[in-house]
């Protein structure tokens, strides 16, 4: 198309210009050839050629390059900001400030999360579309740095304060969903992107973390909770794994190590919930964890379990985990040093998580 375009101008420019050159050009060639072209101009309508030409180079001129030069200055982002990263902004752009992603994991929206942080410090999590941009984001570590007027051990007071009323209802496909007022997230809709803003209850109601996720994003999710499959399930736990550690990490512990086989352990409960419609620390055949650790030949001398279900992600999972005092001092817990994850989806989709803590 774009050739046709410059043949178009390239006829009628010659056109217009033939009383300055076809004198000259006479004297050298026999130019009878374009008799038939003359005959054909004649009868075109050159004021719709003319317009349509006019807006071709229109089109054309305002067509971004497709190929930028190494030096070339990036465009930044132009969306809400958070931690040097903005909605819009190109997957180059945020690996130059945070590196490679540390881990990329499937998430419910059935995007990826990729993992950035050095040791658990400066932890985030970003989506990115299909052309490498970001439109999505998440952090539940302290910071410096103001977001939309905020700072991250801003109240829950001062957070309504700032912006309109929360949104207390989303519809997801024909559906709409009541979304709970237990104070421990507020979800507002600001400059298209749906922004999370999650509260530590027993710190003053804080802001612990915030979760940012542009509406294009939330209105292609249909259903509450995200397509199940294998990959999904070992996202959430990586997931969880990740978030405990940031949060250690936040209040000035040490970091768990991954225990795959503890991990097999705390799935399998979660596999055996689903599946039997219960949700307790202890099974159908009266298994404490404690038990189904030592029954898959797993000694340890501190151990505990949190359990977690119906959140439709492992961020509110967590969250929510945070704002238990008893699962709270599980995640805190200085005695520990290792970690298993075990995630599930029951027939109707409905994510079950355990975590197995302990220190051998």
């Amino acid at each position: 198309m774009r050739k046709i375009g410059w043949l178009l101008l390239l006829v009628l420019v010659l056109f217009f210009t033939r009383p300055l050159w076809e004198e000259y050009t006479a004297e050298y060639v026999d130019l009878s050839f374009l008799d038939p072209v003359d005959e054909w101009i004649d009868t075109l309508d050159l004021e719709q050629y003319l317009d349509e030409a006019k807006a071709y180079w229109m089109q054309i001129k305002d067509e971004p390059a497709t190929h930028i030069a190494s030096d070339q200055e990036i465009s930044p982002g132009t969306g809400i900001e958070l931690e040097q990263i903005k909605i819009g902004m190109k997957k180059s752009e945020i690996e130059e400030i945070h590196g490679n992603a540390k881990r990329v994991s499937l998430n419910e929206y059935n995007l990826v999360w990729h993992t950035y942080h050095e040791n658990y410090q400066n932890f985030m999590m970003v989506s990115y579309d299909s052309n490498n941009r970001v439109n999505a984001m998440f952090t539940n570590q302290p910071s410096e740095s103001s977001f939309l007027g905020l700072q991250m051990d801003s109240t829950r007071e001062e957070v309504l304060a700032q912006f309109d009323e929360p949104i207390t209802k989303l519809k997801k496909g024909n559906i709409i969903y009541l979304l709970p007022d237990s104070g421990e997230y507020d979800l507002f809709l600001i400059d298209n992107n749906y922004v999370t803003f999650f509260y530590d209850l027993h710190e003053n109601n804080t802001i612990t973390a915030i979760q940012v996720v542009e509406k294009s994003v939330e209105k292609n999710q249909e259903s509450t909770f995200g397509q199940p499959s294998d990959e999904l399930k070992k996202g959430f736990e990586f997931q969880l794994f990740d978030l405990t550690n940031a949060a250690r990490v936040a209040h000035g512990l040490s970091v768990l190590s991954y225990d795959e086989s503890v991990s097999n352990t705390a799935r399998k409960h979660s596999e055996d919930m689903a599946i039997h419609n219960y949700f307790s620390h202890e099974n159908l055949e009266g298994k404490s964890p404690f038990n189904r650790l030592e029954e898959d030949g797993l000694s340890f001398s501190y151990a505990g379990e949190n359990l977690a279900y119906g959140q439709t992600s492992s961020i509110f999972a967590h969250e929510g985990l945070m704002n238990s005092l008893g699962h709270r001092k599980n995640i805190l817990n200085v005695h520990y040093e290792n970690l298993g994850v075990g995630t599930a989806f029951d027939e109707k989709s409905t994510p079950y998580y355990t975590e197995n803590f302990f220190t051998k």
